[in-house]
């Protein structure tokens, strides 16, 4: 297959804006996951900010046509479908056509979302033509492969992320606990890339008593909520198991499971009292979290977990394992209960406790949605432009982090590296 058929290239925005960014990524809106809504806000604000932004990722099943806007163009390149996640494309090897499209079509800096073939290639691609190149450490590969029979990999896994995060000049990871983690397992350039909630779309204004109605909910009935995949990865047995334990003690309890994924199926034949509601966006999403009343949180693989703020910002008290978003935003006792990750008996319990004790519940609704108010968008936007502009000037004074950058005199490659980290670190 030539590369023609393989990459399908739109000419760049020609305007003169003060970032050209190119961003490497395997998903992107209007896929519905995490990573996928995260971007999609980032490069919105980034667009209103007036930055150029050229997107390359694989080519989706759902795909009709390029997205077209001011100060967009996307690079479609060619991709296989993603183990478990039959929806999502698996970018293939691409430095060859990476390294012709930036010799032609030259950005500012390169910043890789995912850590797929596309994503190396990337990193090769950018440290070939000395261009400055940052990277996000969104997923937990390594954790999520246990769940698919490839545990054997974790460590292989390990030693590749950490490679490809060392070959850029910033990894921005969305919690202070992740930083501290990565930089434990020996990753040198870690930065804090905190993420928003968008509070005008998810807030309590949004419950809807016909749509709990539609549930077979009354207005004082509890209303249990999970969204998310429902993936193996996501632990959502944890949920079935502490709904089963809620409603030996509040019979009307109900259970709403928003999202779809491989186990949909066979959860709908094991909890068959449990409503389905299947992907939901925007104001509908938004409408199924406000119409809950209690929100369980129990993957143990996320670097945040978008849900939890977008759950706490829309009134609803929340129970979650000690990890991600949970444990930087929970005050556990007061706007929502933390416990020890992997202690199912205590997550059950816990999640029982709230349901029963309605004064509790009613406390922590109280205080939920103003705890999460500071997160606003627009920080993240500036705290995301300002570590790719910090890349950008240190790469301009000759310390960027590429094999093929000049040296200064004396220094080898690996100290070189250091020295641009080190000073990357003090810009920011």
């Amino acid at each position: 297959m030539n590369s023609t058929q393989e990459l399908t290239v739109d000419s760049f925005a020609s305007e003169s804006v003060p970032l050209r960014i190119a961003i490497v990524t395997e998903t992107f809106p209007p896929e519905v996951n995490g990573v996928a809504m995260t971007l999609g806000r980032i490069v919105e604000g980034v667009l209103e900010r007036g930055h150029s932004l050229q997107v390359v990722r694989p080519r989706q099943p759902r795909d009709a046509t390029h997205q077209q806007r001011a100060g967009l163009d996307e690079v479609l390149s060619r991709g296989v479908p993603l183990p478990a996640y039959g929806d999502l494309q698996f970018g293939m090897p691409s430095r060859g056509r990476l390294i012709k499209l930036w010799s032609e079509q030259r950005p500012d800096v390169v910043h890789v979302v995912t850590e797929g073939p596309l994503g190396w290639s990337a990193v090769a691609a950018a440290r070939k033509l000395q261009l400055p190149v940052t990277s996000s450490y969104h997923t937990n590969f390594q954790r999520y492969s246990p769940h698919y029979g490839i545990g054997l990999l974790k460590a292989p896994i390990e030693s590749y992320l950490r490679k490809l995060h060392n070959k850029t000049m910033a990894t921005m990871v969305p919690t202070k606990a992740m930083m501290q983690e990565l930089q434990r397992c020996g990753y040198e350039n870690v930065t804090l890339l905190s993420r928003g909630v968008a509070t005008e779309q998810f807030n309590p204004a949004r419950r809807s008593a016909a749509l709990r109605e539609s549930w077979g909910a009354g207005p004082q009935d509890l209303v249990v909520v999970l969204v998310g995949r429902l993936a193996k990865e996501k632990n959502v047995g944890l949920v079935v198991s502490a709904f089963r334990a809620i409603r030996a003690r509040v019979p009307n309890a109900k259970l709403v499971l928003v999202g779809d994924g491989p186990l949909r199926k066979p959860l709908e034949e094991s909890v068959p009292e449990a409503h389905f509601a299947g992907t939901r966006k925007g104001e509908d999403l938004a409408a199924h979290y406000a119409s809950g009343d209690l929100f369980l949180f129990p993957s143990l693989t996320e670097t945040f977990g978008n849900v939890v703020p977008e759950a706490m910002a829309s009134g609803l008290a929340v129970v979650s394992y000690d990890i991600a978003a949970a444990k930087e935003l929970i005050d556990s006792g007061i706007n929502g209960v933390l416990v020890a990750p992997g202690d199912e008996l205590a997550f059950v319990n816990a999640a029982v406790e709230v349901s029963t004790n309605l004064q509790q519940r009613t406390q922590m609704q109280a205080v939920v949605v103003q705890s999460v108010a500071y997160l606003a968008w627009g920080a993240v936007y500036d705290s995301f432009l300002h570590t790719l502009s910090c890349a950008v000037q240190m790469h301009g004074r000759g310390f960027a982090a590429t094999g093929g950058t000049p040296r200064q005199s004396g220094q080898s490659g690996k100290a070189q590296q250091r020295l641009a980290h080190s000073n990357l670190q003090t810009l920011l």
